[in-house]
């Protein structure tokens, strides 16, 4: 009888070499709610879409529920989330210090996500005596500048291309693709995919480009489509910024 030869097919990985875990900065938009009255609120959620609807097409999107009233009406936090899933956004948590919300946010599988906030100093006791000279306070330091991304090749339909300073793209940004910064955008070719500016709340940003097609234009979450652009300021260089909450498309 010939001995039984054991077999070794592949091998297992070793267990640092399964998956790492990495801090990273994503950009989400949130979803800022000021009343509980879903139907109200997917309403209009429905007529953005409509504007944009590659814009909201399986975007992930954090409930923001600090601005509903305290004497209002509870928000049902199931059922919007629902509800957001049947229009094609991925509820992915909620901001709420309130802690019936969190409670809630957890039972329907979403994130709790904390926000910052500092508080005032208080104010201390006034002192019998003069006080004492303080010293002079030391200057800050400046903070770290932010490096601006330089992009020298085409962006292609699918890629998405995020720059936590400013963005510079020295060729087309095709249709389908898409651009973001927290600060300004030059594109120093066609672009007809979309720009996004100013995504974390810089109102100042700006964007450039030379031949303007796209399919969506933002700054700091006011955006116009494709079909909201002037004729006169198509397939020509223009710079996009905002003034008194109105998104402006002027020629260079």
């Amino acid at each position: 009888m010939r001995p039984r030869m054991s077999v070794r097919t592949s091998e297992n990985p070793a267990p640092s070499h399964v998956f790492e875990i990495r801090g990273g900065s994503v950009n989400v938009p949130a979803l800022r709610l000021f009343c509980s009255d879903i139907p109200a609120i997917i309403a209009l959620l429905q007529e953005r879409i409509q504007q944009a609807p590659e814009f909201f097409r399986d975007a992930p999107v954090v409930i923001d529920l600090h601005a509903l009233p305290v004497d209002g009406e509870p928000l049902d936090l199931a059922e919007l989330a629902l509800a957001l899933h049947q229009n094609g956004l991925v509820p992915v948590g909620i901001r709420s210090g309130e802690p019936g919300y969190q409670l809630a946010a957890k039972q329907a599988h979403l994130a709790v996500f904390s926000e910052v906030r500092h508080e005032p100093s208080p104010r201390p006791a006034e002192a019998k005596t003069p006080p004492a000279k303080l010293p002079e306070p030391k200057p800050e330091p400046r903070p770290a500048a932010v490096p601006t991304r330089i992009i020298q090749q085409p962006v292609r339909s699918g890629q998405r291309i995020y720059a936590t300073g400013d963005l510079i793209v020295l060729a087309p940004v095709s249709a389908g693709a898409e651009i973001m910064a927290d600060g300004n955008i030059h594109v120093y070719g066609s672009l007809r995919g979309r720009a996004l500016a100013g995504v974390q709340g810089n109102a100042a940003s700006r964007i450039f480009c030379m031949d303007l097609q796209a399919e969506l234009v933002s700054v700091a979450g006011h955006y116009k489509v494709s079909e909201s652009l002037d004729p006169s300021v198509r397939s020509k260089p223009v710079q996009v910024y905002l003034s008194n909450d109105a998104l402006i498309v002027e020629d260079l």
